[in-house]
């Protein structure tokens, strides 16, 4: 195919699709709206600081991320841009779960026995549990809830344990979210390797992460990057693929569409009954998940035992020690997953307020922050809800093709799902076009 390919979206997952087809060979071309590449997982510059738009975690299990980070740069490199620590959960004085150095899946039961937080019973309880999901291979029924599955668990455990591991993967409350997926996300940690499980915290920037070094590698294979060209209207034709921006019209041997789903029906023609129509019926049903990520500088170090520690909810829900992660010193990133009602009724400002008081409960001779900001992003994620229809990637029309993390049948919106979607769908794009 000599005539270039377009990708729409340099999220993750149209990175993942271009690094794919420029290793095969493809000329590629990608459109941007924004001037930085990332979509929903980027960073963002204000003034003289940058910052990451959200805090995101990776986890050992990532396998078609950490491929491609090794592609963009290079084998060994994820010494560097990561923190990559066993899985490690505490909320300071209240709970603690710690995996030890031990083959799977005895680093997880070990853990769950040694739990601080719980008694002898609910721990003894919830080993049960991780038992009967290993002896029913992770599955249960598509229409089943996260807390429908999690009904005869004590609610301590529940409370201390699941819901935050379910809010945190699936950005979806328990009562909603899809029990099916959320195992699929415990499978993928827990039932192979040890080292599945171990979470891996970014040290770089967002868009230097993956983005940026995924731009350089399809450039330096004859490939074009556009950020800052948007793009109106894909239109499959006989023998191409018709891309319309404000300013011209191009065609190209083909097109791969990674957008936000509530993005798709812009870019599409008028449904025709082909899987393109099915794939815009499916996502105008989807509901969005915002996740908010406020960041606040501290004069000093903040002196944290773990650079990432749950905290109580009220309201924040994660704290990340950025100092320890490769930042500024003193700059903690507090993270709240879902719409949680409190924080939607809060202007920015008094939502820092309220977090730099929940923050001097846990580190009470905190000095006055010297900045605070606060990036929303009120579609972060679809909401993962149990029995949701979603399309998959790959081929909506002739010459045309979808990735996305909506698409991955088994993964929740994550950095993983978008890879895997980007790479699943270019593959499908390369094989009917040799």
């Amino acid at each position: 195919m000599s005539v270039p390919v377009a990708v729409i979206g340099g999220g993750w997952a149209g990175m993942a699709a271009a690094v794919t087809l420029s290793g095969a060979g493809r000329v590629v071309c990608v459109f941007e709206t924004a001037r930085l590449l990332g979509g929903r997982a980027r960073r963002i510059d204000l003034g003289e600081r940058t910052l990451d738009n959200g805090q995101h975690i990776l986890l050992g299990a990532y396998t078609q991320t950490l491929s491609l980070l090794r592609t963009v740069h290079g084998e060994g490199a994820a010494r560097e841009l990561f923190d990559r620590r066993r899985l490690h959960l505490e909320q300071p004085g209240v709970f603690r779960l710690k995996t030890p150095p031990l083959p799977a899946p005895w680093h997880l039961a070990t853990a769950l026995l040694t739990a601080q937080g719980l008694s002898r019973g609910e721990r003894l309880s919830t080993v049960a549990f991780v038992r009967r999901l290993r002896h029913s291979r992770y599955r249960c029924a598509a229409q089943l809830t996260v807390a429908a599955l999690l009904a005869d668990q004590p609610e301590a455990a529940v409370k201390l344990l699941w819901e935050p591991l379910c809010v945190a993967a699936l950005n979806t409350p328990i009562d909603a979210a899809s029990g099916h997926v959320f195992l699929n996300v415990v499978r993928a940690a827990f039932a192979g390797h040890a080292r599945d499980s171990e979470m891996l915290i970014p040290r770089v920037d967002l868009t230097a992460l993956f983005p940026a070094p995924a731009a350089a590698y399809v450039q330096t294979r004859g490939g074009e990057v556009r950020p800052g060209e948007a793009v109106s209207r894909v239109t499959p034709l006989a023998d191409s693929v018709q891309v319309a921006t404000g300013t011209r019209e191009e065609r190209f041997a083909a097109a791969l569409i990674a957008v936000g789903p509530h993005q798709l029906a812009d870019l599409l023609s008028p449904p025709r009954g082909d899987a393109a129509s099915v794939a815009l019926g499916q996502v105008a049903a989807f509901a969005y998940e915002p996740i908010h990520t406020t960041y606040l500088h501290y004069p000093r170090p903040l002196d944290l035992s773990l650079p990432m520690l749950k905290l109580d909810g009220d309201p924040g829900q994660w704290l990340f020690d950025r100092g320890q992660l490769g930042g500024p010193t003193g700059l903690a990133a507090v993270v709240i997953s879902t719409a949680v009602e409190a924080t939607a009724r809060l202007a920015h400002g008094a939502l820092a307020q309220a977090i730099d008081a929940q923050l001097r409960r846990l580190i009470p001779d905190l000095p006055q922050p010297t900045w605070a900001q606060t990036i929303a992003e009120r579609r972060a994620t679809y909401a993962c809800a149990a029995g949701l229809a979603r399309p998959a990637p790959g081929a909506l029309q002739s010459r045309l093709y979808l990735a996305g993390d909506y698409t991955d049948a088994e993964f929740p919106a994550t950095l993983e799902a978008a890879t895997r979607s980007g790479v699943a769908a270019a593959r499908q794009l390369l094989a009917a076009h040799a």
